[in-house]
């Protein structure tokens, strides 16, 4: 999609960042994807034999090229942790494919990045309580099956109730929003939400899935969210994370507004509050 090198170019424009301020991932190690993903998936993944019916599942056709984009988005994830940890939060330009399994892709997700992330964080750092704030308009369902029976990760997905994933799994926290819901019910809610679950989860580490498909007008969203309104979401996320000192990895997730400088310049107010309080 244009947006992943439009976005860069006007965040270097306006000067929210530099080029310093990139990192460039490389390829996620088979040992890792191990770690997450069923080793017969991924051989079939590696070896471009996964079965028609399960392509299609995906929606994309497996390629050579693919599967090294998804590698890449995936190492970027994992970069983001390491660079949260040091910094207070870091933002991978990709990612968020929280539609994947274990052992299949859905939705356009074929490797499941947050929970890559969230493994190495356990396996390397320790960490114990790793809750995922995801905002994307589609349920995280890959997310909330890998995690269900890791108590490490907390899984909250704030999602259309009426849009995909038609069979919803069971997060740890499910808030289904109906259709065309504004501003000020969509803030309400989140704030509720948010100051429990850094109560109850006292989380060690956030990962946040920023999708801004919740703005209105998206083609596949179906909320009616403004775009002052999504910058509010991203603000009382990361002013929660701040307050309370715990790293934040961001995944920009979803996006499909007919117009691309209104996806854009979601994306970059993600970036632009991301940069107030921890810039």
């Amino acid at each position: 999609m244009a947006k992943y090198s439009l976005l860069p170019e006007q965040l270097m424009h306006e000067g929210t960042i530099d080029s310093r301020d990139f990192f460039a991932p490389e390829l996620l190690p088979v040992q890792r994807i191990l770690r997450s993903h069923d080793s017969e998936y991924w051989t079939q993944l590696n070896e471009l034999t996964l079965p028609g019916k399960a392509q299609r599942k995906i929606g994309f056709p497996l390629s050579s090229e693919l599967i090294e984009r998804e590698r890449i988005i995936c190492q970027g994830t994992v970069d983001t942790t390491e660079f949260a940890l040091k910094h207070g939060c870091s933002l991978n330009i990709a990612g968020g494919t929280h539609h994947a399994f274990y052992e299949r892709g859905e939705g356009f997700c074929i490797l499941n990045d947050i929970i890559v992330g969230a493994h190495h964080l356990i396996d390397h750092h320790h960490l114990q309580r790793i809750l995922v704030i995801d905002l994307d308009v589609h349920q995280g369902n890959g997310t909330a099956a890998m995690a269900k029976d890791d108590p490490r990760i907390f899984t909250f997905s704030m999602h259309g109730e009426k849009n995909y994933p038609y069979h919803k799994e069971v997060s740890d926290l499910d808030v289904p929003l109906p259709d065309f819901i504004s501003d000020q019910a969509y803030l309400s809610l989140l704030d509720y939400h948010l100051g429990k679950l850094f109560d109850t989860v006292a989380p060690e580490f956030v990962f946040f899935q920023s999708g801004v498909d919740v703005i209105r007008g998206d083609k596949l969203g179906r909320m009616d969210l403004t775009l002052d309104g999504c910058k509010e979401r991203d603000r009382m996320v990361f002013e929660r994370c701040h307050r309370n000192e715990v790293p934040v990895a961001v995944n920009m997730g979803g996006g499909y507004s007919p117009e691309i400088r209104n996806i854009i310049e979601a994306h970059a107010n993600t970036f632009r509050t991301a940069a107030f309080y921890f810039g």
